[in-house]
Order: structure tokens, then C-alpha cells, then sequence
């Protein structure tokens, strides 16, 4: 049998098409199976390592300083490496962070949780640089890859929604099956191994964590293993599992992208493409004062450090709620889908929705939803654990709703941004508004979680007690925390989008009107 031509373009190269598609997607897909781990990283190290919420604050806050210093400083490496390789260098580079990342994911979850507060802090320190490094290698150069596959701007928007598709698939898996994984509820087997992961509370015996509380005897063999101090059954993480976990990620994405590398087309100019913005050039309080007068550019900035702020830095909050009060951490990836189900719904009529309304339209009224769904979610904590879980559901859900519309639209705001800087000054600055938005939502991903872990311990989170024994007033404070997060997060993003950016409907078409005609007479 013959074997089926392939058709070339005009530079006889493959011509563009679905197999592009699946092969850049399935590169966010293997991005993802190693960021996605990111969410997990806090709770690993606060409930199963034991590391007080202070000392897990500053040394987050440091790590995500190094993430935020860390892209440019690679972009730049690669941009200036002039060697010659035999799969280009775009390729090369994605290679070497993927196969960093085989093994680069799990460093960050050694399971040592017996060793020296020291000891900790050093593999927490080691194990995150080296893990975000190799994920800044390969992802860099990956996102720097769209602009190579194509120069057909169709093509490059279809490769962007492809990409999306990857790493909404990315997110999800690890986000449903992890927690099922690395969670499991208590019962006794016969030893104690479940006292060696806490710091008993001094009003408390050992004794007392051996009886069963319901039945004043000593635990049989299968039976529930109850918390003394809030009467429920005891969800311990499986930190090695996590460690497991965390490898067998990385084989997946290493997988995705060799699938990636091999089935994916470079059709333009390496040289032409760069990684890292050479646009915020000159002083910082320069680039910082030319960014503070594009209005868009901030709003769309807070209104991404808001969205951020409620996902990122409620996650850690959000598992301890699951463990302690709901007693379903297993479950948390689950519930935690089903809040971000909703922006998906928005994706195929997006467009439909922008064109009748206009984007800030649209993104305000979602965050109306938003705020909607965190004043309901403010009501869960006074019902009982099952009738306020359905509670946190709904609003959940009104609140995905809500942030799903900006969610979609959020990049194309800021190119409108840029547009308006044009517009306004008669300057582009694409470097300039990019660098600072990316540094401010870099910003957002490393305060956020660092102050929340502080927040938790003025709260009553002792870490040493892991989630078996903090009291129920903790346990009932982390449902009063991550409602607040969410609030805070929808108020950010609405004073982003409806307070400060001023790009409404009309006054971008009129924007986009003057600039074509500008451009026209400049042509």
C-alpha cells in the first residue's frame, strides 16, 4: 500500500494543521502535569512535614522571588545562545526541561518529615529551585514556540485555543486525582504509626488518642480512628504517596512532550523569535511610571492579581477545610472542578458574548457573579458540615460562572492595553506592559500564599498538629478564611475591571478606528 503524501507549503515544510494542534496542546498538558503540583506543595509541607506556618511563609515568599527573577534571567540565556543544534534550539532547550522535570517535580517532596527544622528548609529551598528552574526551561521557550509554528495570524490564535484546551486538561486531572491519592481516612491497625505524623497537645494523653471517644474503649482492629479534639474521623496525608505521585507526573509530562517534539513543525525563523521582553529597558521607575498611566494595563493587572489571589492562595486553606471540617480531603479536587467547571461553558460563545457586549461589559457583570457567589459562600460556615457543603458548592459554582468570562477574554484585554498605550502616547511598549503585568501577577502568586499561611496561624493552625488534631474553632476559622479569600478576590478584580480599566465597548471601537486610520496614513 502507498504510503499517504503530505502536503507541503510554499518553503516545502508540512503545511500547518490538526497535528500541530494536538502537539502544542499536548505541550501545556505536559507543562501542567508539573505546575499543577503547585497547589500541592503548601499543604505537603505544612501538614506532612510539619514546618511552622511562619517559617513555611518566608520560605515560600523567598522561593517565589527566585520564580519571579527566574524567567527573564532564562529568557534571556536562551535568547543569547547563538550554538547551532541539531533539532533547533527552541527544541532542544523544551528537552532538557523536560527531562529535568522527570525527576524535578518529586524533589520538592522528599518525604523526611523526622528530620531537623534546618534540614527541612534546606531540602524545601534545594528541591523548589531545582524543580522551577527546569519547569522555567521548558516552559519558556515552549510559549515562545507558537510564534515559530506559523506567521499566519489564524493560525497562531488557533494554536493559542489549543494550548488552552491542554492546559485546562493539565489542571484537571492532577487537580481530581491527586487528592483521592494522597489522602486516606484513619482506621486502626493495630499500631500507633499515626501518632509518629503529630505533636500530641499537651491537655491531651496518649492514652486519650487511643480510645475511641464514641465508645470510651480502646480501638478495635478496622475500626474509625476519631479525633479527641473534634470527634471526627482522622484524614492523614500520605506524604511518600505525594513523592510517588509527583514522579509519576513527571513521566507523563515528560511524554506529552516527546509527543510535542516530535510531531510539531518549526516553519519560522528561530532568530527572529525572543524569549525573554527587551521592552522594560531603562530605569525601573521609568518602565513602573509608564505602566501606572495605562489605565487597561492596571486594571487587567489587579484584576489578574485578584483572580490569583482567590485561587492560588486559598488552596491551602481550602484542603485544611476539606481535612478538618468536612472531613473529605480526598474529595477537595473534586469540588474544587466543579468551581471551575463553569468558565468552560463560556468558551464557545465567548465571541458571540464580546461582539453583542463588549469585553469590560461582559468581565464587570461577571464579576458581579463573582461577588455574588463569595457573599453566598459566606453563609456555608453557619450550617451544619453537609448542608454547608452544598452551600459552598452553589456558590462555588455562581462564582466560576462569574470569573469564567474574564478568564476567557483576560489576554485579549491586554493587547487591547497595548493598543490604548499606542492610542494615548503614541508608543506601543509591548515589553514594558507585559514585563511589569507578568511581574505583578508572579507577585500576586507569592505574596498571596505566603501571607494566607501567616493568616493561618494567627487563626489557631498549629502545624505540628498536622489535621489530626487542631481544635474545631480552627478547623471552623478556615471556613471563615477561604470565604473571605474568594471576597477579596472577586472585590479585586471588580474594581480592576469596572473601576479602572476604561476600555469600554465604544471606546474601543473608537480607539480601533483612529488607529487604523493612523496606521493607514503612516503606510
Amino acid at each position: 500500500m502507498a504510503k499517504k503524501s503530505i502536503a507541503l507549503d510554499a518553503n516545502g515544510k508540512p503545511k500547518f494543521g490538526i497535528r500541530d494542534k494536538l502537539a502544542y496542546a499536548a505541550g501545556d498538558l505536559g507543562c501542567n502535569m508539573s505546575f499543577s503540583l503547585k497547589s500541592t506543595v503548601q499543604t505537603f509541607w505544612l501538614v506532612y512535614m510539619t514546618l511552622e506556618t511562619g517559617l513555611l511563609s518566608l520560605l515560600l515568599l523567598l522561593v517565589q522571588t527566585w520564580d519571579a527573577v527566574n524567567d527573564p534571567l532564562l529568557g534571556t540565556l536562551i535568547d543569547h545562545d547563538r550554538r547551532t543544534y541539531k533539532h533547533g534550539k527552541f527544541k532542544t532547550y523544551i528537552f532538557i526541561g523536560a527531562c529535568g522535570l522527570l525527576f524535578g517535580g518529586a524533589a520538592v517532596f522528599l518525604p523526611f518529615p523526622g528530620a531537623p527544622t534546618l534540614v527541612k528548609a534546606m531540602l524545601f529551598i534545594v528541591g523548589y529551585v531545582i524543580w522551577d528552574a527546569f519547569y522555567t526551561i521548558a516552559n519558556v521557550p515552549y510559549g515562545s514556540l507558537l510564534s515559530l509554528i506559523s506567521s499566519d495570524p489564524a493560525d497562531r490564535a488557533s494554536l493559542s485555543a489549543w494550548r488552552s484546551i491542554g492546559s485546562m486538561i493539565g489542571n484537571m486531572l492532577p487537580m481530581v486525582l491527586l487528592p483521592m491519592l494522597i489522602w486516606e481516612k484513619a482506621v486502626w491497625d493495630g499500631t500507633t504509626d499515626f501518632l509518629s505524623k503529630i505533636e500530641i497537645p499537651k491537655e491531651f494523653t496518649t492514652e486519650q488518642f487511643l480510645t475511641n471517644p464514641e465508645t470510651g474503649a480502646a480501638y478495635q482492629l478496622g475500626e474509625k480512628i476519631l479525633s479527641p479534639v473534634t470527634g471526627k474521623q482522622v484524614e492523614i496525608l500520605r506524604g511518600d504517596v505525594v513523592f510517588w505521585a509527583a514522579l509519576i507526573m513527571g513521566i507523563l509530562g515528560f511524554l506529552c512532550f516527546l509527543f510535542m517534539l516530535k510531531n510539531i513543525t518549526i516553519r519560522v525563523d528561530e532568530s527572529t523569535v525572543k524569549t525573554s521582553e527587551e521592552g522594560a529597558q531603562g530605569s525601573l521607575f521609568s518602565a513602573f511610571g509608564k505602566f501606572m498611566r495605562n489605565r487597561p494595563a492596571v486594571g487587567c493587572t489587579l484584576a489578574a492579581m485578584g483572580m490569583f489571589l482567590g485561587m492560588n492562595a486559598a488552596s491551602t486553606a481550602n484542603t485544611i477545610m476539606f481535612a478538618t471540617y468536612f472531613n473529605m480531603a480526598s474529595l477537595s479536587g473534586v469540588v474544587q472542578m466543579i468551581g471551575f467547571l463553569p468558565m468552560l461553558l463560556f468558551m464557545p460563545f465567548i465571541t458571540k458574548i464580546v461582539k453583542k457586549y463588549g469585553k469590560k461589559e461582559a468581565s464587570v457583570f461577571g464579576t458581579v457573579a463573582s461577588l455574588v457567589g463569595s457573599a453566598v459562600m459566606f453563609l456555608f460556615p453557619l450550617f451544619d458540615s453537609k448542608t454547608g457543603l452544598i452551600v459552598f458548592l452553589l456558590a462555588l459554582v455562581i462564582y466560576g460562572l462569574g470569573m469564567g468570562i474574564y478568564t476567557c477574554v483576560s489576554w485579549a484585554m491586554m493587547s487591547d492595553a497595548i493598543d490604548y498605550n499606542e492610542w494615548k502616547y503614541g508608543v506601543r511598549e509591548e515589553g514594558t506592559v507585559y514585563a511589569l503585568h507578568s511581574f505583578f501577577r508572579k507577585l500576586a502568586q507569592g505574596i498571596g500564599p505566603s501571607a494566607v499561611l501567616l493568616i493561618m496561624g494567627l487563626l489557631g493552625y498549629e502545624a505540628k498538629y498536622g489535621t489530626i488534631a487542631q481544635t474545631a474553632q480552627t478547623s471552623y476559622n478556615m471556613c471563615w478564611l477561604v470565604a473571605g479569600l474568594y471576597a477579596f478576590s472577586a472585590l479585586l478584580q471588580f474594581i480592576g475591571l469596572a473601576v479602572i480599566y476604561n476600555l469600554d465597548k465604544k471606546t474601543l471601537e473608537q480607539m480601533n478606528a483612529e488607529l487604523t486610520q493612523r496606521h493607514s496614513c503612516e503606510g
